[in-house]
């Protein structure tokens, strides 16, 4: 049985994640940008105590709550190393290691790019990824720490998964990534697809999560055929202001 999965915004464009494992209902969270919102939507979904953090990096808005939420539930916290740079961190994960929300397995996955450490969680049996700042709908993480050639690569092994993985990104910049995504091609169904997007965002409905086969086709740092050209659209993208 496939876990639910509840995505609710926080902080200025910030997606956190409650996953609950339908079988047993252990209860875990993705990344803490905001404690206060995940004790509440805790409370309004009556999925009573958070028993997991699962952290995919070291950046405060990906970890500035874990330590209230431990104090508050007791929970265990598990992701990089690099975590404890910022935060409290119970057990470390890395490249080939599992997580279990209650009977829901997370695969751990090795994506440097965005920062030197980040880590991805998929659930393979599931159908379902978080890849938190790695990649984006339409778009991929900044590169603050990782080389284009390092972040390649991180998006090239997810690339490699079945394209109906959902996957979850910590992000809503969608808007952006469109219209930068516009400004590299004319492919109308890149434009139809772009134009469903815009039209969730004026109903301030998310974007996330988004599909591997939608990302293959339109994100233009998946598609980009090299480490150059990836290179290349990410400096782009940095200094976009349309």
């Amino acid at each position: 049985m496939p876990p639910s999965v509840h995505i609710f915004p926080c902080l200025s464009d910030n997606y956190g994640f409650l996953i609950r494992d339908e079988a047993s209902g252990m209860v875990a969270t993705v990344d803490t940008p905001d404690p206060a919102r995940v004790e509440e939507e805790l409370e309004r979904l009556g999925w009573g105590r958070l028993a997991l953090i699962l952290n995919t990096h070291w950046h405060p808005d990906h970890t500035q709550g874990n330590a209230a939420l431990k104090d508050r539930f007791g929970c265990e916290i598990v992701g990089p190393e690099e975590v404890r740079k910022v935060a409290p961190l119970d057990r470390v994960l890395g490249e080939g290691d599992a997580v279990e929300v209650g009977e829901t397995r997370f695969d751990v996955l090795h994506t440097p790019g965005h920062t030197l450490g980040h880590i991805v969680f998929r659930a393979e049996a599931a159908g379902i990824a978080f890849v938190g700042d790695t990649l984006f709908t339409l778009g991929c993480g900044r590169l603050f720490e990782g080389a284009p050639e390092q972040m390649f690569d991180s998006l090239q092994r997810i690339a490699a998964w079945p394209e109906e993985t959902v996957l979850y990104g910590a992000h809503e910049y969608t808007a952006s990534n469109a219209r930068f995504a516009l400004s590299l091609s004319e492919d109308a169904d890149l434009r139809a697809h772009a134009e469903a997007l815009f039209a969730l965002r004026a109903e301030d409905r998310p974007t996330v999560p988004t599909t591997l086969a939608a990302e293959k086709r339109f994100n233009p740092f998946l598609t980009a055929p090299d480490a150059r050209t990836f290179a290349e659209r990410r400096a782009a993208k940095d200094g976009f202001r349309g």
